[in-house]
Parts: structure tokens; sequence; C-alpha cells
């Protein structure tokens, strides 16, 4: 066997050479397929980064959607008290 054949592990380096199938250009190996592994590992990189983005701001937006409502909860509450003890007050 030609051991030079699986002795590079490098992303698009070709078929069956750790780059695996994904298009004429990445199966063709050399420079070009190299070029094309690594612009596809820069656009999930970006992907990934987008989405990240997008989960951090989500999440700051539930925090603060849900602190607002622990506000207003608390607010009827204290109104409520208040009624309450205005009853009391009255009933006495």
């Amino acid at each position: 066997m030609d051991q030079c054949l699986y002795s590079s592990g490098e992303r698009g380096s070709g078929v069956g050479r750790g780059g695996g199938g994904g298009g004429s250009i990445r199966e063709s190996g050399g420079k070009l397929g190299e070029m094309g592994a690594a612009k596809e590992d820069e656009y999930f990189y970006k992907k990934q980064k987008e989405q990240l983005a997008y989960l951090k701001d989500h999440s700051q937006n539930e925090i603060t959607f849900h602190k607002e409502q622990i506000k207003r909860h608390e607010d009827a509450i204290e109104r409520h008290k208040k009624l309450l003890k205005e009853g009391e007050h009255h009933s006495s």
C-alpha cells in the first residue's frame, strides 16, 4: 500500500485522507482543497458566533422581561396588602 496516501490527515487534503468527500474542489486535494476547507471552517465559525450572540441577546431580553413581571407582581401584592389593611381598619 502507498503510505503517502494515508499519512496526510489535513482537512481538504482529498478523499480518503482526512478531508472526506465534500465536492469536486475538496476532493481534488491540494491547496484548493485546503482553501475550501478553511472557508468552510470560517463560515461555520461565523455562523456559530452569530448564533451565540443571538442567544445571549435573547437571554438578556428574557431576563429583563421576567424582572419586569416580578416588579409588576410585587406592586400588585403591595396594593392588595394595602387594601386588606384599609379594610381591616374600617371594619374595626
